[in-house]
Parts: structure tokens; sequence; C-alpha cells
């Protein structure tokens, strides 16, 4: 028997909301990179989620570490060839929430700074239902613009109340409220550590601590 929607059109960031992406490809990277250029520093998990939440990635590299052009590039390189080596785990649950929620009558969309491919491999290697629309970094008018959102709207002929925009950080935030959409922080996400998700409760609509909370929210 299927269930009533009353979320029509789930609109998914992708690194650390539905896949691990940092934990498990960022991070790492990261560190191989800053191996090499700053052998003398270690660098926690939770710096680095601090620094690039504020002042952001390029402040991090170029005025904290003092990246020159070359060094940036040398990073970028490690990234790519993690980003290449494999596929983000998803976090648990959601493959069966998302088969769920299309068998349901459910649409799903994308709007991340991730690469088209990328965000279509970790959801085929998950066994997840594949989005049927994915804004990417790509995207003439990428997030926090709130032309996916539009889109969304238009293509599918929907309230902006029968949408729910899902993102770990702010941006989302932000494309949500340019659209009227309602939001949800993924308080799973291995981002969330305390200072972030205190500063995410104070705008999110919800706060869904867990994989399995989200689905309260779609039905």
């Amino acid at each position: 028997m299927k269930k009533e929607l009353r979320i029509k059109c789930l609109v998914l960031d992708h690194d650390d909301t539905v896949v691990k992406s940092t934990p498990e490809i960022h991070y790492p990277s990261f560190c191989k990179a800053l191996s090499k250029l700053r052998p003398q520093m270690k660098l926690s998990y939770e710096q680095f989620i601090k620094w690039n939440f504020t002042p952001g990635f390029s402040a991090m590299c170029y005025d904290i570490l003092g990246f020159n052009k070359e060094e940036m590039a040398y990073q970028e390189q490690c990234w790519r060839e993690g980003a290449a080596k494999k596929s983000a785990s998803m976090y648990e649950g959601f493959p069966e929430l998302l088969q769920e929620y299309v068998e349901n009558g459910g649409r799903i969309c994308v709007s991340s700074h991730s690469a088209k491919a990328h965000i279509i491999r970790d959801y085929e290697a998950a066994g997840a239902p594949i989005p049927e629309y994915i804004f990417d970094w790509e995207c003439e008018r990428k997030k926090p613009d709130p032309f996916a959102l539009e889109e969304a709207m238009r293509i599918y002929g929907l309230k902006p109340e029968e949408l729910l925009m899902v993102d770990d950080l702010k941006p989302g935030y932000d494309m949500a409220k340019a659209a009227g959409v309602p939001f949800a922080c993924a308080g799973w996400s291995d981002n969330q550590i305390p200072m972030i998700r205190e500063f995410m409760k104070q705008y999110s609509d919800y706060y869904p601590e867990q994989v399995k909370d989200l689905e309260k929210l779609l039905y």
C-alpha cells in the first residue's frame, strides 16, 4: 500500500549529505598533499572542517597554510586522484529511504558542487535510484542560486511547500530561503561538528539527527 507524500520532490545536496565525501575522500586526500607540502603539520579532521566552514577552503589554503599556486595545484591533483579511485559511501539507510520514496511517487533531484559523473557513480555504487535531475558544478547558476529549486518546481508543476531541500551547510539553506522552500539540515553528517551543528540549527526548518528521521518529513 502506497504512502501519501507530503513532500513530492526531494532536492539533495551530495557531499556529506548523502555520501561520506569528506571523511572518505576529501580529508584523506588533503592530508596526503599536506604530508608533502607541510610535513611538520598534523591537521585533525575537526580542524579541517572548521577551517573549511570559516574562513573557507581557499582562505585556509592561501591565508592559513600559505600555499602558493603550485602547491594549490598539487593538492587539487591529490583530490582528483582520490575522487577518481573510489566512490564515497552513502550514509546508512539512504538507499532504502530513496527507493521507498521513489516507489511512492517521489521525485529526486540533486544540487551539488560535485561533478555529475561522480554523483551518478556514487548512487549506482550504493544501489540507490538515480536522481532525475542533477544540477552540478557545471551548472551556470549553481548553489546557492535557487535555480535548481525553481527548475524543479517548473518541471514538476509543484508549489514551494511540496519540495524539501536537504543540505549539511548554509548554501543549501540560502537557496531554499530564496525559493521559499523548506530546508532540512543533514544532522547525521560527519560535518556536523559542535560549532557547525549550533550554527545550522539556527537556520534550519528541520534538523533530523538520523537518516531515518528524514523519512518522517516526507509523508
